[in-house]
């Protein structure tokens, strides 16, 4: 009899597999928790927490009583008092005209009049993340996330008080051992291989850093995870579960802006993504396009902090996509994108990962001498 995917933490929330799938898009996350793992919706691509709270209604409907969390950004320095407003008009109007005439240069169309840009990334302004988890606490949830380090303490608190565990995303042990002193519950180890916000560590180094630095917290290993052997070598490592989010882009359940985007996901391959500021400000792995080569060249003005970054492309960035203007149409994704080569369903992906980590035990015990 092999084991499955199960781990203490797993049992503890009640999953059948030690698989957490992070997801901007509801009925991935919905599907993940169906399927045996535990779904979590990303919130910041919504706005403030009404806009949250129908993105949670829906998981609610379809999750089958499954449970499931929530990731939000929340900076790790709080700045109160301060609207979206105030951070657009820091903006310098040098940078407005390069993005303008750079979309210009590839003949990228505005958004018609009325148009909102679909692609935001207020949810990590204070008042904007607050609001989320106002929200969110509100509902079962049973994990609260947070991708930029420690939630604030009156978060953890409250979080804490509902029963909901908290996790924090760490790039090194020092921020591993800070979010422990802060009294977070889980720390996901995120490896340079990861897709979105990463650090310059690789997975099989870091994991089992993180877990004798925090030791007895349970860490999530993440980062060039796509397989279950993969799976088996994270949990090898130490690691009590595995936090998936790059290998869901390509499920039939999500939601991708263009069917142009998703041919370009399954036909990139590994060396084909780069860290770059050009999304948010900060270090983020991505597909390489024209667009984000057009903010490394030292010609161009360079990225701005986070949240300005963010702010000043995000109309850019919703009319590369609404156009699938190819030479610049990209998103965040990790190396794993050259194992992305064919669409599935959650589910699929979910009996693949079993399947490999069956394999994986066996080509063990065999080497072991147990069989």
């Amino acid at each position: 009899m092999l084991p499955g995917m199960e781990t203490e933490l797993s049992r503890r929330l009640g999953v059948e597999h030690a698989i957490f799938g992070f997801t901007p898009f509801p009925a991935v996350a919905a599907a993940i928790s169906r399927a045996g793992g535990f779904g979590v919706l990303g919130a910041v691509r919504y706005g403030a927490g009404d806009e949250l709270a129908r993105g949670l209604d829906w998981m609610e409907a379809h999750t089958g009583g499954r449970p499931y969390g929530l990731d939000v950004v929340m900076p790790a320095k709080k700045v109160g008092g301060v609207s979206e407003a105030d951070v657009e008009a820091m903006i310098p109007d040098g940078h407005r005209t390069w993005v303008e005439d750079l979309l210009a240069k590839y003949g990228v169309p505005e958004l018609a009049e009325g148009d909102r840009a679909g692609w935001r990334i207020t949810g990590w302004m204070e008042e904007v993340a607050r609001s989320q988890v106002d929200v969110a606490l509100q509902y079962p949830i049973r994990l609260l996330a947070n991708a930029l380090g420690s939630p604030p303490a009156d978060v953890v608190e409250r979080a804490h008080a509902r029963g909901i565990l908290v996790a924090a995303l760490a790039g090194s042990a020092r921020h591993a051992r800070h979010h422990q002193e802060a009294g977070i519950d889980i720390v996901v180890a995120q490896g340079y291989e990861a897709g979105g916000h990463t650090g310059e560590i690789a997975t099989m180094v870091l994991t089992p850093e993180i877990v004798r630095a925090v030791d007895p917290l349970p860490v999530l290993a993440a980062g060039g995870i796509g397989s279950g052997e993969q799976v088996a070598a994270g949990l090898a490592l130490g690691a009590q579960g595995i936090w998936l989010g790059s290998v869901w882009l390509t499920t039939t359940e999500a939601e991708l802006p263009s069917r142009a985007l998703t041919e370009k996901l399954l036909a990139a391959g590994s060396g084909d993504t780069v860290r770059s500021r050009a999304l948010t400000g900060k270090p983020a792995r991505q597909l390489r396009t024209e667009w984000t080569d057009a903010w490394e060249d030292p010609a161009g003005p360079g990225p701005l902090p986070m949240p300005l970054q963010g702010l000043l492309v995000a109309d850019a960035v919703s009319r590369i996509q609404k156009y699938e203007t190819p030479e610049l149409l990209g998103s965040p994704v990790g190396q794993i994108v050259g194992r992305m080569d064919e669409e599935r369903s959650v589910a699929d992906v979910l009996d693949d990962l079993t399947r490999g980590f069956e394999r994986a035990i066996t080509r063990l015990n065999r080497i072991a001498g147990r069989e």
